[in-house]
Formats: C-alpha cells, structure tokens, sequence
C-alpha cells in the first residue's frame, strides 16, 4: 500500500458488532486530533437511527455525528451524515438524504437498492475532504456483515472508495472478543483486509497485565498491532445513538422524584432525556409495564417514529389507562413529539406518511387537539418561554397540531392542568426550564425541586474533554494519526483467503 501523503488524512473506526464503540472511539478521537490544531470533520456515510438533529440550516443528521463535530470543535452539516435511515416499523425505513426527507427503503431493496445513496455518501466525504485536514469515518454495523457486502457503502466499500485505512473496535465486556477481531478479519476478502491496521479493545475491566498474552497472540496471528485498550469508566457517556441496553439515567436515592418514561417499541430521539439523568434528585426509569407509574411523579411520553403503531402498542399493554390514572389524580404527564400528539383527541394520517394507508385514530384525549399527518416535514430550531423562563429546542416531524381556541400554548404544544404537550425536542436541555418543569412535577405532589446548579451544554462538554483524555492515555493517539496520513503500509492476508 503506498502512502498517502498530500492527501486528506482518513480513518475509519470500524467495529465487529452494533455497540462495540465505534462511537465513543470516534468521538473520543475527534477531539483528540483536533487538540493538536487539525481541522476535524466526523463522517458516517450512512446512519440507521432514530436519535437525530438539526443543524443551523434546518438539515437533519444522527445525533452521533452532530455530537463528534462538538467533539471536533466545529459546526455540524448534511455532509457529516448525508445518509440517515430512521426506521418506522419491522420492514421499512424513511430516509433523509442530505439531511432533507427523500422517500422510503423496504428491506427486500436494502442489500442492492441503495446505489444513489452511495452516490450521495461519497460526494459528501469527497466534499468534506477538500475541506478539512481529517475525516474520522465510522463505520455501521460489522464490516463482517457479507450478504450486505455487495451494496456496502458504510463500512469496507467506503474504506476501498478511497483507500481509507481502518481499525476495528471490540467491546471485551460482552466477552469472545479476540475471536471477534480474528474472525472479523479472516471474513473478508484480500483487498478489504488490506486496509484493516489494527485493533482497539473497548470497556475492558481488570488487570492489563492479565490481557497483554492475549493482545500479543492477536497481533503475532493477525499481523496487526493493537493501538490500545479503553477501560470501562461509569463517567463517560455520550448522547445515546440508539436504545441498546436503555435503562434509567440516574441512581435511586431516598426522596428523589421519581420520572417514568415509556419505553415506547420506536422510540425516537430519547436524548430528549439525557439532561434529567444528570440532575442529583431525579431518578430516571424507562418502563413498559403500566404498574411502574403507579409511584411516579413525572410520566414521559417520549417521540416515536411511529405515533399511530406506538399507540396501539401502549393501548395493547394497558399503559393508555395508566397515564389517564395518573393526570386524572393531578400529576404531571410530559409528552415530547409523538408522545404529545398521542395525548390528543385524535391522530390524523390521511395519506399514509406513518402507515401503510390512510387512518384515523383516537388519542388518550388529555390534551384538545388534533394531529394531521402530511408529507412535508418541519425541521427547524426554536426558542420561546414558558414557565417564564426562556426555553430552546429543536423540532422534527410530520405532524400539524391542531389546538381548541384559548388553550394555553407550551412551546409548540399544549398545557391543560397537570399534562403538559411540545412539539420540541431538546427543551430539557435548557437549564431554567428542566427545574420548572421538575419543580411543576413536584408540586402536584406537594413538594419543591429547587435548582441544583447542573449546566447541561457545560456539562456535555466536560464529558467530551473526559473522553479525550481517556482516548489520549490508553490509545496511541499519535500512531493513529500517522495511519491516517500515510495509510496502513503491507498487512498479511489471514483466514480461509490467505
């Protein structure tokens, strides 16, 4: 492989699963390399996720990538994630290209269907590699996925697309992984293999001293060096770009208020809840079992991707009944998005955007509005009040809301009593109105929530420092970045290809 000087430097941070870390290790490298005065752009050619964002334009990308552009210190775009897949039920997917709503994907046309959408992802990786010093590229899924190998624009086509050198990320905690990382390798054919440089060990627990045999017989069977091993550490989290392993946010503590979220089978966007689970006196559930909001005092009604087959569900569970029980007693409801137009009278789609046909069908009927589906769909950000304080957030949906003349207006949405209703996703990560909106909660039980002092943008900040550092002591940072600019030199061919 010769090297790549002159040239844009690349990496793409690979993974032999879902959830292995490619994202916190891209991430955590973002912010590394721009630490040493590169200009960094963040790239995952194509991203299947319900948890996404809007940029200054109004484009809409994967929050994965709208966070490691933070990470980069520069400001997020289309081209950063021009292909965002937001799956809206078992078999289809609605896609955004460019951050702009382009149609939908089935999964019969998913493995050779998606040649325009490799088109789009390469112009934006050629677009941001004339623009910036280095493009840290992450890969989706396994590059070891080989039925989707012939369509693969994500992982190992990209990296071929331009010669990008790779390492692989394993996750050591779920255990197996050295037969991961081998058998990752030995899958693919002679010329993906070439670009795969090394390995990086994610989560690991323990003494290294017990791990060093096992990375040296890697490397000795692999040809391929390990560029290092990033502990397990309870204080790095990022915003979450799926549901994998979704759980509370925060510890239980005796007289913290206790908020219930429905787990929702579609739920989209669930980072709407990520500034609660740093507040010290909240405890953070996500629940599906109608009994969990008997003791709550904040019920969560969160966005889905799907309102009209999310509500069946909540009705199939009997978790309808249970939010009805808890605004009918006088405590506070909070539906965001989707779980707003959900407390509606009713929920409109007459052209089939959400389902496969046209329907109608009634909400919990907490709130007097009605929803109405159409094509286009809004993404923009918005700043308002409410509870008299200045609010921020950012919106992304299909639906038109429909309020009853004088019905207090929340922040794009509703507020009868107890229930509150937005159409704005992010406002909790406004500082003044999260404590209102706890202090509202804790009032209908006839306590207080007073400020804590948590500053949630400072926060997040502080969290991709922590990060940085992480990734600076345990990886070889420097080493990386020489891959990057020259590419990986020769590697052997392993496995049943060599």
């Amino acid at each position: 492989m010769e090297a790549h000087r002159g040239r844009t430097a690349r990496l793409l941070v690979a993974g032999t699963t879902s959830d292995a870390g490619k994202t916190l290790v891209a991430t955590g490298l973002c912010r590394a390399f721009a630490r040493r005065g590169l200009k960094v752009a963040p790239f995952k050619a194509q991203n299947m996720s319900n948890n996404s964002m809007v940029c200054a334009d109004g484009a809409e990308i994967g929050r994965a990538q709208w966070v490691q552009a933070l990470a980069a210190g520069v400001e997020p775009e289309a081209a950063m994630n021009p292909v965002l897949l937001k799956p809206g039920g078992d078999r289809r997917s609605h896609v955004v290209v460019l951050g702009r709503p382009a149609g939908e994907l089935g999964s019969a046309e998913f493995p050779e269907g998606r040649a325009h959408l490799a088109d789009a992802a390469y112009a934006a990786y050629r677009d941001l590699s004339s623009r910036f010093d280095l493009v840290v590229c992450e890969g989706a899924g396994s590059p070891a996925e080989i039925n989707l190998r012939a369509g693969d624009y994500v992982n190992m086509g990209l990296a071929r697309h331009d010669d990008i050198p790779t390492v692989l990320v394993g996750d050591i905690d779920r255990g197996g992984v050295f037969a991961a990382f081998y058998g990752t390798v030995a899958l693919l054919e002679p010329a993906d293999q070439a670009l795969i440089a090394g390995f990086v060990v994610n989560k690991f627990r323990g003494d290294d001293t017990l791990l060093a045999p096992g990375l040296r017989r890697l490397e000795e069977l692999t040809g391929r060096r390990v560029y290092g091993t990033v502990p397990w550490s309870p204080d790095v989290w990022l915003d979450s770009e799926d549901t994998l392993g979704l759980a509370g946010r925060s510890p239980a503590e005796e007289g913290a208020l206790r908020v219930v979220v429905i787990r929702l089978p579609r739920i989209s966007n669930v980072t709407d809840l990520d500034a609660l689970g740093l507040e010290p006196g909240v405890e953070v559930v996500f629940t599906a079992d109608p009994y969990d909001l008997a003791d709550a005092d904040l019920v969560v009604l969160p966005g889905t991707r799907a309102t009209v087959a999310d509500l069946a569900w909540l009705r199939s569970r009997g978790l309808d009944r249970a939010v009805v029980r808890h605004a009918e007693a006088g405590r506070a409801v909070l539906g965001i998005c989707g779980g707003f137009q959900m407390l509606g009278r009713h929920v409109h789609d007459p052209e089939g955007v959400e389902a496969s046909g046209p329907v109608s069908v009634p909400g919990l009927g907490l709130l007097p509005v009605e929803t109405t589906f159409s094509p286009d769909k809004t993404l923009r950000r918005s700043r308002g009040t409410a509870f008299g304080v200045e609010a921020f957030g950012y919106e992304i949906h299909h639906g038109r809301i429909t309020r009853d003349v004088g019905v207090e207006e929340f922040l794009g949405g509703a507020r009868v009593g107890r229930v509150l209703g937005t159409m704005w996703h992010g406002s909790l990560e406004s500082d003044a109105l999260r404590t209102a909106v706890l202090n509202f909660a804790a009032e209908a039980r006839g306590r207080s929530f007073a400020a804590s002092g948590v500053d949630f943008a400072r926060s997040r900040e502080a969290r991709l420092d922590l990060l940085g550092d992480l990734v600076e002591r345990h990886l070889d940072v420097d080493a990386l970045l020489a891959l990057a600019q020259h590419g990986p030199g020769h590697v052997p061919t392993i496995g049943p290809h060599a």
